[in-house]
């Protein structure tokens, strides 16, 4: 890996956090969200679910110098092709292990109006949005984005002083 992958690498850790930091916080803002203009097969609302980002390894990129060294024959050309790519975002869900909280409220315009499985009349599904859950989500994506800079900022002082050994 050279110079640049390191910091590619940093670079995809950065807009991976980033990206699970906003989730979090649209999160939070749709706290008490129990309206989404979806509704259930009996005519109830569906409230906001909380959204989750997956990760997965960015796949490994060939570069020309491998792929032009075996097409001539002269074997395996370099080592660690596809190790330390960064990371990309896979997708981003709803979150459905945990279930929606109930709340009695038959004043709401939002309360259930017919029986469900789950739903007696009267109640509002609210969001399955955890605040503390969200904090912890907010803290760890924060010092991974911290590490993420930290890195990105080792390597630009390493390309500065390989630059300097060459000044002589």
């Amino acid at each position: 890996m050279g110079l640049f992958g390191a910091i590619e690498i940093s670079a995809s850790g950065l807009t991976a956090q980033r990206l699970r930091m906003d989730l979090t916080a649209n999160n939070i803002a749709n706290i008490n969200t129990t309206r989404t203009g979806e509704l259930t097969p009996a005519g109830n609302q569906i409230p906001y679910s909380r959204q989750v980002a997956v990760f997965v390894p960015r796949p490994p990129e060939t570069p020309f110098s491998k792929v032009l060294g075996e097409t001539m024959g002269l074997g395996k050309v370099g080592n660690g092709y596809g190790n330390g790519n960064g990371v990309q975002v896979a997708s981003v869900y709803n979150d459905v292990t945990e279930p929606f909280r109930l709340e009695y409220n038959p004043a709401s315009p939002d309360a259930a109006t017919v029986v469900e499985e789950g739903l007696p009349v009267g109640y509002v599904r609210q969001p399955n949005v955890n605040i503390v859950t969200e904090m912890v989500d907010m803290m760890t994506a924060s010092r991974a984005y911290e590490a993420n800079v930290t890195a990105l900022n080792v390597s630009k002082s390493m390309a500065t002083k390989a630059l300097e050994i060459g000044k002589g």
